[in-house]
């Protein structure tokens, strides 16, 4: 039997992928106390192509960015899944990072980075309602548009 954030996350037409492995000398996730870190997910689709790739302001739409950073969420969840086993332990989404690939110009990365806030949201309902971070950048991994890292109460 599924959980209730899995059931939200069905209703929403969003199947979980499977928790990518780093691709350097990092763990996926620390856990301390209640406290769950994961680090930054790159906007990877299940079939590990970029969902969007180069930078948002000059080759990207801000759609094109908020659907990157809504696919990060996701596999956010993913490895939050790997690391509790069931997406139902957590109390609180307390904290996501944002990392927007911008051009020097570009000033909406806030805007971008609501597909992954607005995701929490939909997901956790109030306890989806977070702190957060958004920076732009000059480049992120294999040219991806967004990453996003987390923080997570967790019982």
């Amino acid at each position: 039997m599924t959980g209730t954030v899995e059931q939200k996350l069905a209703a929403l037409g969003i199947t979980l992928p499977a928790a990518r492995a780093p691709v350097a000398n990092y763990v996926p996730f620390v856990k301390t106390g209640n406290l769950l870190t994961i680090s930054g997910q790159v906007c990877y689709a299940p079939d590990g192509s970029l969902i969007a790739k180069g930078k948002l302001g000059a080759t990207l739409s801000i759609d094109q960015g908020v659907a990157a950073a809504r696919g990060c969420a996701i596999n956010l969840l993913a490895q939050l899944k790997a690391a509790t086993g069931d997406l139902d332990k957590v109390v609180r989404v307390v904290r996501l990072g944002g990392f927007i690939n911008s051009a020097p110009d570009f000033l909406d990365g806030p805007k971008v980075m609501n597909g992954a806030s607005d995701l929490m949201v939909e997901v956790f309902g109030d306890k989806g309602r977070h702190a957060r971070t958004t920076v732009g950048v000059a480049a992120l991994p294999s040219d991806a548009a967004v990453e996003v890292e987390g923080l997570f109460e967790v019982a």
